[in-house]
């Protein structure tokens, strides 16, 4: 079900027939009663019957059939017929039986373009039918397929439409030119029946003359402008060009630019007296911009560093000597035990022996103290005494055996 577009009821197709009726599909609740106008073979709802925009629409290109409701409304009077598409199936509720053998042969008669003779109808409602028919071929054959179909050459976006294109009515493209006069005097709108368009002129002899030019799009592609001869033209820009050159620049494209504002407005309050008035932001510079962020940091391995074989010091010590004497002394016979190789022998480690201190005299007067240090820890004077008290036993032995 398609939304309301803004179009007014003046340019939609032919309405064949039209009344209330509550509507009800499989996505609603409850059931809607709208104003419903066949208008081509479209059903267009309005909310009042005096409603120029339409709120939805129903193409009936998906018809399949429609059928009685054999259920009994609350309202004995009224009576319900479903009408089955392939997009679903919609229940409607009308007045009477009679209204609803109308509204079914109408609906059938357009879908099909041919008059039911299941119905029970009067010959004069089964004559409106025909004419129906009638119209509904011959607008099928003279104009193209809605803007809803998917064919690419049809210009459906306003932003495709030429400059001097404007969304009116007939009568409101007369009043739009007689006010612009001075801008233009030709302009481009869309057809009375919704699926063409028309090109309205006016110009100047002894009063206003305004002209209106049907425009029919080929269903090969391009435009027709329904004059004689006729015109044929690939795009719509291309259709303006002709009109413009044709008439040697007399009919000038009706284009008008709104204005816009050059600089940036609000409307504020004062704080103290409540008093509105027009302000404009303060001049300030581009925003900053945010910095970028660091790209992230990639860890790389480094291969390890090898250990590096430290030199191996020969230590020396004092006692060196002495360990190659006690190697000496060891028995020969032994055999040691086989060094593995690559591996060296341990020696023993001794401690250094301390040397002797040696006191030098100096030239100041020492002290009794010094005379007996020296005494003590001079070798020479150990030696002296040592032979003076071995000649005192040797003196005291022989005293001895003189007594």
């Amino acid at each position: 079900m398609a939304k309301r577009t803004r179009r007014p009821r003046d340019q939609l197709p032919n309405c064949y027939y039209e009344g209330y009726m509550e509507k009800r599909s499989f996505n609603d609740e409850t059931s809607q009663k709208l104003w419903t106008a066949l208008c081509g073979n479209t059903l267009f709802f309005f909310n009042d019957k005096k409603d120029c925009d339409y709120i939805e629409k129903l193409d009936l290109s998906g018809f399949i059939s429609v059928t009685d409701e054999t259920r009994q409304d609350r309202n004995l009077d009224a009576a319900r017929f479903n009408l089955r598409l392939k997009g679903g199936n919609i229940k409607f509720t009308v007045p009477n039986a009679e209204v609803r053998e109308f509204w079914k042969g109408y609906i059938q008669a357009v879908a099909e373009l041919a008059v039911p003779t299941s119905l029970n109808l009067l010959p004069g409602q089964i004559h409106m039918l025909k004419e129906a028919v009638q119209k509904e071929t011959e607008r099928k054959q003279n104009s193209p397929p809605s803007a809803e179909t998917s064919c690419p050459s049809y210009v459906t976006l306003q932003a495709d439409m030429p400059a001097c294109y404007h969304n009116v009515s007939r009568l409101e493209a007369e009043l739009l030119l007689d006010r612009e006069v001075k801008r233009g005097n030709l302009l481009l709108r869309p057809g009375s029946d919704g699926s063409s368009f028309a090109v309205s002129t006016r110009q100047d002899l002894d009063s206003p003359l305004v002209k209106h030019y049907r425009v029919i799009r080929k269903h090969d592609g391009g435009f027709i402008i329904d004059v004689e001869p006729k015109v044929t033209c690939d795009t719509l820009h291309d259709m303006i060009s002709y009109l413009v050159t044709s008439t040697d620049g007399v009919l000038i494209p009706l284009i008008i630019e709104e204005p816009y504002e050059k600089k940036l407005s609000y409307i504020s309050s004062d704080n103290e007296n409540g008093e509105k008035s027009v302000q404009q932001p303060l001049q300030k510079g581009p925003p900053p911009s945010l910095p970028s962020k660091p790209p992230k940091p990639v860890c790389r391995k480094t291969p390890s560093p090898e250990p590096e074989e430290l030199p191996v010091e020969e230590c020396l010590y004092l006692n060196e000597n002495w360990n190659e004497e006690a190697e000496e002394t060891e028995d020969s016979s032994v055999n040691p035990l086989p060094q593995p190789e690559g591996k060296t022998q341990k020696i023993p480690l001794m401690p250094p022996t301390p040397a002797p201190r040696k006191f030098f005299p100096s030239s100041v007067s020492t002290t009794k103290q010094d005379v007996k240090v020296k005494a003590v820890t001079d070798p020479d004077n150990q030696l002296a005494r040592a032979t003076i008290s071995e000649l005192k036993l040797r003196l005291e032995k022989n005293k001895g055996k003189c007594q």
